[in-house]
């Protein structure tokens, strides 16, 4: 099993690619939750004892990340890659020709599915709020593997299942169709992430709550956001007035404190490529002997 949700809830990369191509101009107006998952991911490199000197920045976007990694490591060389070729075009426009000519930064446009990339050659693959995005989170991890030189760090956010959970209820009252993305359990990313090859795995999640004043301004943040639904079971025609109507009313019960929340369940992990293989084990009167080499670790 590549990716744990059901075929309507599939991701369609083509519709993906085509709304943060559309939204990049405007992206930066309303991603504030993206910049700040984007910062508390960068404070968790503070207990990261490394100095990459070769980065990956795995869906780029506009290039927020990007900048917050030049500057804590301003020595290394930085790829920014992103499947959207207007995101990119974003990302690089800070940026100096002088300093693209430097090569301190590099932009690709591609898949983080199928990542044209030297094997062992990035010391950190960062990700931020990308993966959800991805049809096979699976495919996506065994090349961020192959990337990484042994010994190497990839941190990443995603969504977790709650996100836009308030808006998912009020649809469900409406019709029968995918109104909202599905997004994988933290649980299942991080299986996926030892199936795939990584070591020492750490998650956790967190919950955070935006509000407004209305349910159509969410609606157009989404469209935005490039983060609308592009699931393979959406409509594929336009809601009717009467779904819209039922999910506005249905949304409209959950107003608190005069706002309407919605929900993002944020979920935050990273993982090794291990330094070394284990070496086979030697069998001594039925005990497993390993070197202490073979598995020690800079404590973090």
């Amino acid at each position: 099993m590549n990716n744990p949700l059901h075929a309507p809830f599939k991701i369609d990369k083509k519709q993906v690619k085509e709304a943060f191509n559309r939204s990049a101009k405007d992206y930066d107006k309303v991603a504030i939750l993206q910049r700040e998952v984007g910062h508390r991911m960068a404070e968790r490199l503070d207990f990261i004892r490394q100095q990459p000197t070769a980065i990956l920045d795995l869906g780029c976007g506009t290039g927020d990340g990007l900048r917050r990694l030049g500057k804590r490591f301003p020595k290394a060389q930085i790829i920014a890659l992103d499947m959207a070729f207007n995101m990119l075009q974003e990302a690089r426009k800070p940026y100096s020709w002088l300093q693209r000519w430097r090569k301190k930064s590099m932009w690709l446009c591609a898949d983080a599915e199928h990542i044209p990339i030297a094997t062992q050659s990035q010391d950190l693959v960062f990700s931020n709020l990308t993966l959800q995005w991805c049809q096979n989170l699976a495919a996506s991890f065994r090349d961020t593997h192959r990337c990484l030189k042994p010994g190497g760090l990839f941190m990443f956010s995603s969504f977790g299942p709650d996100t836009l959970k308030e808006l998912r209820l009020a649809w469900k009252q409406a019709d029968d169709y995918n109104h909202v993305n599905a997004f994988i359990d933290m649980h299942d990313i991080g299986d996926t992430l030892i199936r795939t090859g990584f070591a020492d795995p750490v998650m956790d999640v967190e919950h955070i709550t935006l509000t407004y004043a209305d349910v159509m301004s969410l609606m157009r943040e989404l469209k935005i956001l490039g983060a609308h639904n592009v699931t393979a079971g959406r409509a594929k025609g336009l809601t009717g007035r009467g779904q819209l109507k039922t999910m506005i009313e249905t949304y409209e019960k959950m107003r608190k404190n005069g706002k309407l929340p919605c929900t993002y369940e944020v979920v935050y992990g990273h993982a090794w490529k291990a330094k070394n293989k284990l070496k086979k084990i030697k069998q001594s009167s039925g005990f497993a002997k390993v070197s202490v080499d073979s598995i020690k670790r800079k404590s973090t």
